[in-house]
């Protein structure tokens, strides 16, 4: 069988071990879904594998905030992003959830009737603005944003999206022993907290979830990403840093003209600019021309978590911009 995955060859599930094993368990457990491929792609780097899984449970599945509402807002962080793979996964999610109609009509492209569905949604597309929710909701709408502009970076970037999109009818899906596994889980709401103690590191904790689970994952998440800037050097982590932040951390980059560096000269800056700015664009090429020895699947994963981080980061400020302006 054809592997889903783009430039790295993750460990079958069930011959992890340590971290990893114990992340994929808990994941199965609360999100209902065995092997899921955007944590499978991260299993190269256990800390950023348990940073994204920890910023998801604690933000999107776990919490008080309706669990209907997040996932309103992460189907627009997935469309802004161009992610069709998430983007089936949130519709598939709706479904298990019960929201049926809700479902249908966003996969047929249409508006949700409800006024406020209609906000949550445009929020996530668009996060320059205070959000459509309570401020105590704040870490997990806020929260559950941000990990989608993580996660779906990481899948447009290193997953095979037609390779796991499947067309199946979720009726049919929901039906089988897998499917029920996952409706349970969608409909539970897991105690807060428990994926804290798989985070290999600490960070600082963002402001809008301070002394939260929320936080301690974002801040675990950021620290760990981070760490991918040791794979460049000073000049193309400088370069890639000051790129993003000069984006509007929503509009992609032209085709053509972009300012991109160049592949054969300054491939590690090339990666991870993609990474944040297009990660649908990276190619074979592209990760062939940086990936040299010593580079491992492990670095790899680590460079364009980098940017995917930065692009976290690039978002999340013009949110606070938006809530505390200058």
């Amino acid at each position: 069988m054809t592997s889903p995955f783009r430039f790295t060859s993750p460990e079958p599930v069930d011959r992890t071990t340590g971290t990893v094993a114990a992340v994929h368990a808990q994941i199965t457990r609360d999100f209902g879904i065995e092997g899921a491929p955007p944590f499978v792609a991260l299993s190269a780097a256990p800390d950023l594998m348990a940073g994204a899984w920890a910023l998801m449970r604690e933000s999107l599945l776990s919490g008080h905030a309706s669990r209907t509402e997040k996932e309103l807002v992460t189907f627009g962080v997935s469309l802004a992003n161009r992610c069709p793979f998430c983007v089936g996964a949130h519709t598939l999610l709706l479904y298990a959830g019960g929201d049926r109609e809700l479902a249908g009509s966003l996969a047929r492209g249409e508006r949700p009737e409800d006024p406020e569905h209609g906000q949550l949604l445009d929020w996530g597309q668009d996060m320059r603005g205070t959000g459509p929710f309570a401020a105590d909701e704040a870490p997990e709408f806020v929260g559950s944003a941000l990990a989608f502009h993580f996660i779906n970076r990481i899948v447009s970037a290193l997953i095979d999206e037609e390779a796991v999109s499947g067309g199946a009818d979720p009726a049919e899906l929901l039906d089988s022993t897998a499917g029920q596994a996952l409706v349970r889980a969608v409909r539970d709401r897991p105690e807060p907290g428990l994926s804290l103690p798989l985070l290999g590191t600490e960070g600082p904790q963002p402001s809008w979830a301070a002394g939260t689970p929320v936080g301690a994952a974002f801040g675990a998440l950021r620290s760990a990403a981070h760490a991918g800037a040791g794979l460049l050097d000073e000049r193309d982590a400088t370069l890639v840093r000051e790129s993003v932040a000069a984006w509007d951390g929503f509009t992609p980059p032209p085709l053509t003209g972009d300012g991109l560096p160049d592949r054969t000269e300054r491939p590690g800056a090339r990666l991870a600019l993609l990474a944040a700015r297009a990660p649908y664009r990276i190619t074979a090429e592209d990760v062939k021309a940086w990936r040299v020895p010593p580079f491992t699947d492990h670095c790899l994963v680590h460079l364009v978590a980098f940017g995917a981080m930065l692009a976290v980061e690039r978002v999340e400020a013009g949110l606070l911009g938006a809530v505390h302006p200058a």
